[in-house]
Formats: structure tokens, C-alpha cells, sequence
């Protein structure tokens, strides 16, 4: 049916630079974003693929590109609150296929194709875009019909950019007028655990996930749509600590989904028992001893930082779903 093999099985699949036949986004592409849009029925023309710039068969082996990844979802049950939801199952999905790389979200993105999968004959963003499709509709019913657009023509990428940032910053303002204490539920988040199995988000009224992609409300909105599904309601339970954020039901479901690796989580502290992180965090909050104080580095940033290294050593040092005090990945 595909030209190569699509499942769970390969989600933490990594494909290292030497092993790919081409990049979109990541360090290398200024412009990238993916979006998922709720339309009417009426203005979706339903598993139709758009390829706007060149497609993949015309890209030189090694090469990266800027990509906008975009798509366009309608049916009667669906609500603009889902939004977030179908744009981060792009993550999930995405990883489910053999050969393809896919890391963080909204203007982050990171995807690579391995050459492997390239000589198998996932040579196409049509490929990619079917195979999405498939999982989008097999595993969520309520998705009447579904286009999606792939833009690699860099001027029409940038073009398209700022409308993405609109979008993100409309969400994220509409999260913030929300407190902890206003709710009796958080939820959680295990998309990442194919790349740190004992990191599992938590999303409150006043912490966004770390990827930046999942707020309490998107949380909600996921949780109704797929009860089933990787995000999962958390009764907060009793507040232990308001200052550091500690709840009893936050740290049941920390002993559980790491497999016993800790028992105790503060949600807002990045000493003793701080929140896990597992990679697709949009910046990193650490502690800097000599002047007891903190430092926040963004992943766009790319020269040293105060503590004399870039983010990227940095990241490999707070991510993994490991509790490193000092360090706290998290979305500003």
C-alpha cells in the first residue's frame, strides 16, 4: 500500500546526518512551520495533496530545505479548540513511519528522510502526505475530510510564516488568563515517550507543555476527542507545595509513567524534583551558581550561553526524561 513500512514500531527512530537523503526545517532552514487548520466541510476537498515548490526527487542528497506543513481538517463533530490536537499528532504520526525523522513543532520543526527510505520509494511528499492521511482518518473518526499542503518554495514558505506566528500567539494569550487553582484537572501528555520512555508532560492552566504545542485547553480539547489517546486526564489531587507546584496526583502519575524512575514532581521548580523533559522543549531555564541566579537559553539561540556552552550541549544534559536539578526544559 505504502512504499515503506508504517507503525509504532518505529517511533525513536533517529536518522543521523550522514544517514539522510534530505532535511526540512531544523537548524539549517530559517522559515518552517506546521499548522492544522478547522475549515468548513464545504471548503475541504477531502485527501487532496498540494506540493507548492520542488518535491523531494528534485532535491540534491543531503541537502535542507524550508518546509510548511499544513493541514486542513472538517467534520460536524470537530471544534477550533482541536486544533492543537491534529497539529500535534502530526509528531505521532509522522514518527510512525519507517525511515522518516520527525522532531518538536509549530515553527521548530525538524524532519528528515532517511536514504534508505528514499530507495524504497518514499521519494515524495505524496507519499508522506498518504500515509498521514491514512492514520489521521483511521484512527480518528470524527475527521470527515482532510486535505494537506506541503510548501518547500522558500519565498512562498516566508510568505506563509507570519500567519502561523498569529495562530500560535492567539493560543498561547487565550491560555494564560488561567490559573491552577481555578481547575480540579490537569493533563498529560505522552507523545514523546518513543524518545524518552520515563518523560511524561503535564499540562496546567499555568504550564504549557514543553514543546510549547499542548496548553490545558488544547489538553481538554484532546482529551475529548480521543479518551484513548496519548494526552490523559490527571485529578491534581492534594496541593502539597503552591510555590513549587506539587500535587499528589502529579506525582502518582510521575511514578507510574516513568516506570518508578521518581516519585515527586514540582511543576514550577527546577530544584529537587523538577518536571522531566524529553527534547522538543523550546527553551531551557538553568541555574547559574557563581551568581545564584537563573538563565533562559531558546533553541533558536546559537552561540555560547553565560554557562559557556550552546544550547545544544545544554539540551543533551536536561533532556531524556531524567530529573536534572538545575535544569528545566519548557516553553516560554
Amino acid at each position: 500500500m505504502f512504499p515503506v513500512d508504517v507503525g509504532p514500531q518505529y517511533e525513536g527512530e533517529v536518522i543521523r546526518k550522514g544517514d539522510m537523503h534530505v532535511e526540512f526545517g531544523g537548524p539549517a532552514a530559517k522559515f518552517k512551520f506546521e499548522l492544522a487548520t478547522l475549515k468548513d466541510v464545504g471548503e475541504v476537498e477531502d485527501q487532496k495533496i498540494t506540493i507548492i515548490g520542488p518535491d523531494m526527487g528534485e532535491m540534491t542528497e543531503g541537502s535542507s530545505h524550508p518546509l510548511a506543513l499544513m493541514i486542513d481538517v472538517a467534520g460536524a463533530k470537530l471544534e477550533k479548540d482541536m486544533e492543537p490536537v491534529f497539529e500535534r499528532r502530526i509528531h505521532l504520526y509522522a514518527n510512525y513511519i519507517e525511515g522518516l525523522y520527525h522532531m518538536n513543532q509549530r515553527d521548530e520543526i525538524w524532519i528528515r528522510i532517511s536514504k534508505d527510505a528514499y530507495k524504497k520509494g518514499l521519494n515524495s511528499l505524496e507519499a508522506v502526505g498518504q500515509i498521514l492521511m491514512f492514520l489521521y482518518t483511521s484512527e480518528l473518526d470524527v475527521i470527515e475530510k482532510i486535505a494537506i499542503t506541503f510548501v518547500t518554495d522558500p519565498k512562498k514558505v516566508e510568505e506563509l510564516y507570519p500567519k502561523a506566528k498569529e495562530v500560535y500567539k492567539a493560543r498561547d494569550e487565550r491560555a494564560r488568563g488561567l490559573k491552577d487553582e481555578d481547575v480540579q484537572e490537569f493533563y498529560s501528555c505522552a507523545l514523546c515517550q518513543s524518545f524518552a520512555p520515563t518523560h511524561i508532560c503535564i499540562a496546567t492552566p499555568e504550564r504549557i507543555a514543553n514543546c510549547g504545542a499542548i496548553s490545558w485547553f488544547d489538553g481538554r480539547a484532546a482529551f475529548k476527542l480521543d479518551p484513548e489517546g496519548p494526552v490523559q486526564e490527571v485529578k491534581k489531587g492534594e496541593c502539597l507545595d503552591p510555590i513549587r507546584g506539587e500535587y499528589s496526583g502529579c506525582n502518582q502519575l510521575g511514578q507510574v509513567k516513568s516506570m518508578g524512575a521518581y516519585d515527586r514532581v514540582y511543576l514550577h521548580s527546577a530544584f529537587e524534583h523538577p518536571h522531566t523533559s524529553c527534547g522538543c522543549f523550546q527553551a531551557i531555564w538553568f541555574y547559574i551558581p557563581e551568581v545564584d541566579a537563573f538563565g533562559v537559553v531558546h533553541r533558536d539561540f546559537a552561540g555560547p550561553t553565560v554557562a559557556g556552552v550552546p544550547f545544544s550541549t545544554m539540551a543533551a544534559e536536561a533532556s531524556g526524561g531524567r530529573q536534572m536539578e538545575g535544569f528545566l526544559g519548557l516553553a516560554p
